[in-house]
């Protein structure tokens, strides 16, 4: 098999990592081509018992490391309120994070890309995730029923530093209260107290305010029909309280705006 058939299904990750690590199109391109030509002309050293994708990762990284980064500038990004949240953590720190929440890698993935330990990898993710909260602390709206699963969710957004306005039981508690004060997220259950549905007063929501949604619920096929867009954030109940902290922080991370 040839370098571009074994490599080149993994470039759109690369060129979306490179951007995102740079803060910017052309600084992540002009990376990604350095890495190429290196690749190309025999100077790097490619470990075959790697898949693919995590070989041209560390590759990549490897190259990033060693030259200093040179061709990213000082300057924090503008426009992009992302790259300005990206460029806030320490550089090691923001490898990590990216190749976790932006490319879907476990710590031992994380780890074997950046030559670190499992648990060096996962110091460099909870770092990223302590940082990036306190810069997103938010107010919250939780739709849900279920007093206790209601308290539960609420002790884990606080946990997080963020300030839950209210807890809404009902559809028309849910848009009272978005009418009182706008949310800068939302954690909704589907199925409500009253038989109406969260799914309809996160619809609501959305016509007039521009907030991250996710979905906490016991019924999950009720979202995931195929017949129009899905949820972007789904956890199933019962859920595990690390996914639904880690939810939070991504869907406010990438949240635009």
């Amino acid at each position: 098999m040839s370098l571009v058939e074994k490599y080149a299904p993994q470039l759109p990750y690369l060129r979306r990592f490179a951007r995102a690590l740079t803060g910017t199109q052309t600084g992540g391109d002009a990376y990604v081509r350095t890495a190429l030509q290196a690749l190309v002309a025999g100077d790097v050293d490619m470990d075959d018992s790697l898949s693919p994708k995590i070989a041209l990762f560390q590759m990549f990284l490897g190259i990033w490391n060693t030259t200093g980064a040179q061709l990213e500038t000082d300057d924090v990004p503008g426009g992009d309120a992302q790259s300005v949240r990206i460029h806030k953590l320490t550089p090691t720190s923001r490898q990590a994070f990216l190749l976790n929440a932006l490319e879907g890698m476990s710590v031992e993935e994380i780890a074997v890309i950046m030559g670190v330990s499992p648990d060096e990898a996962k110091t460099l993710l909870d770092q990223a995730e302590a940082d990036i909260e306190k810069e997103l602390r938010t107010n919250v709206l939780i739709i849900e029923d279920e007093p206790i699963i209601a308290a539960d969710i609420e002790g884990l957004v606080e946990e997080l530093g963020h300030t839950v306005d209210a807890i809404a039981a009902t559809h028309t508690e849910a848009v009272k209260a978005v009418e009182k004060k706008k949310p800068g997220i939302v954690l909704a259950d589907v199925q409500l107290a009253d038989g109406s549905s969260g799914i309809d007063a996160v619809t609501d929501i959305l016509e007039t305010y521009d907030v991250p949604v996710i979905f906490i619920t016991a019924f999950p096929e009720r979202l995931l029909t195929g017949d129009k867009p899905e949820p972007a954030y789904l956890i199933s109940k019962p859920f595990r309280p690390e996914n639904v902290k880690a939810a939070i922080s991504q869907a406010l991370f990438f949240h635009h705006g």
